[in-house]
């Protein structure tokens, strides 16, 4: 809770986050912190945080794990659907917010 209450103060800063994904995407980790427990989101901008699911890790690494692996699978997706959308002009991300009345399904 110290974590959500400190991005809620302060933004979601990079030093809250431990990055998780593949190079290119914005998959990150909270807490950064030696912990069992990962909550994966994507970090789109110090304002914009996509909270996406988690668990307790029990593997060394996330792909080692079939459920840690889905849940950065599904984020990645979503990000590229998103990434797509602002490409074609459906989807505008400002500072704080972002901008659509679109639905994605993943």
């Amino acid at each position: 809770m110290r974590f959500v209450e400190q991005i809620l103060s302060n933004g979601a800063l990079e030093r809250y986050f431990r990055r998780e994904g593949k190079m290119g995407d914005s998959v990150v980790a909270l807490p950064v912190l030696k912990s069992k427990l990962r909550l994966y989101c994507l970090r789109l901008t110090d304002k914009i945080l996509i909270l996406g699911n988690g668990d307790v890790k029990r593997s060394r690494t996330y792909e080692e794990d079939d459920t840690l692996q889905g849940y950065v699978i599904d984020l990645q997706k979503f990000e590229r659907l998103l990434k797509q959308e602002v490409r074609a002009g459906n989807v505008e991300i400002a500072e704080k917010e972002i901008l659509t009345d679109k639905t994605f399904e993943v």
